[in-house]
């Protein structure tokens, strides 16, 4: 038996086609948001209303197995018509665990306090289980020697208003801190900046962007890391902030997502709308409809510039 389960395994699909449109419809019955999915499987926001809108219609498995956790379904319900791989016969396989049972063994070891930050990045919970942070941090890809990168880290706080709460957020060293909306609390530091946010109940965006060392060299990838912190007056709550937390540094525009020297029609409206966001913090919004505009672009290493091909 253990055998057949085991091939079974092995010979699941690592790409499946999910139905997007069940996806969103369970989401929001479930009164779930976007945000706390990503947070669940570990990518974007965008990510995730990209996958609703069948706009990426076949996924990683894996990524579609955390999708129906996140939901507490089985795989089958966001699946596109048939499973898109063989399931155990029904007295081998366990049914699905739900997010509850799976979370059961973690409550009475840490207390129902401290549950979620352990086990999921980016969420925090008060004492009382009253106000729910989720932290989610959007980076791009790629970036260049000498160039701002862009950066926003969501927070949505679920249930009751709260108090306010710290956000910190480690930048790579060398790395230059530009600008944010909100300002900083304090002064910036080398490795870490910070804002403490206020209370209340509305979601929260922070943006800011940095410099990338000239000297950087191509191919190097820096290292972001973060957390949130959340003090109820008793005690103080942390959790990492999920979502991605590396950018290769390869004389590609932060805008060009795919990195193939171009951007084009795909990637410029979310560069279009990021910038609209983020205006006041020095992103170049000229230069990236002219690259858009173009044949597309190279990187001049002496001059630290990006060239537009015409």
């Amino acid at each position: 038996m253990d055998n057949l389960v085991e091939k079974n395994e092995r010979s699941a699909p690592p790409i499946v086609a999910i139905d997007g449109t069940a996806i969103k419809r369970i989401r929001e019955a479930k009164k779930l948001t976007q945000l706390y999915v990503a947070s669940v499987v570990g990518v974007t926001t965008d990510t995730i209303s990209r996958w609703e809108n069948n706009r990426y219609p076949t996924i990683k498995r894996d990524n579609a197995e955390k999708v129906a956790t996140a939901l507490e379904v089985p795989l089958d319900e966001i699946l596109m018509g048939q499973p898109a791989a063989p399931e155990p016969e029904p007295e081998t396989a366990p049914p699905p665990v739900t997010r509850r049972q799976r979370l059961a063994p973690l409550v009475l070891a840490l207390g129902l306090g401290t549950l979620l930050a352990a086990l999921l990045a980016g969420i925090v919970v008060s004492r009382r289980g009253a106000v729910e942070l989720a932290a989610i941090r959007t980076l791009p890809p790629f970036g260049a020697p000498g160039q701002l990168v862009p950066v926003q880290v969501k927070v949505e706080r679920r249930g009751a208003a709260g108090g306010g709460f710290i956000v910190k957020e480690r930048i790579p060293p060398g790395w230059r801190f530009v600008s944010s909306n909100p300002p900083l609390t304090g002064e910036a530091g080398e490795r870490e900046v910070k804002w403490l946010v206020p209370g209340g109940a509305e979601p929260v965006t922070i943006s800011y962007t940095l410099l990338a060392p000239r000297d950087f060299p191509l191919g190097h990838q820096a290292e972001f890391g973060g957390e949130i912190v959340l003090a109820d007056g008793k005690a103080t709550r942390r959790g990492a902030i999920g979502g991605p937390g590396r950018l290769t540094v390869n004389g590609r525009h932060w805008a060009d997502t795919n990195g193939d020297g171009r951007i084009d029609d795909n990637e410029i409206m979310p560069a279009y709308y990021l910038s609209e966001e983020m205006k006041g913090l020095g992103l170049d919004w000229k230069t990236i409809e002219t690259i858009w505009s173009s044949a597309g672009y190279t990187w001049n290493g002496e001059l630290k510039i990006f060239e537009v091909v015409k």
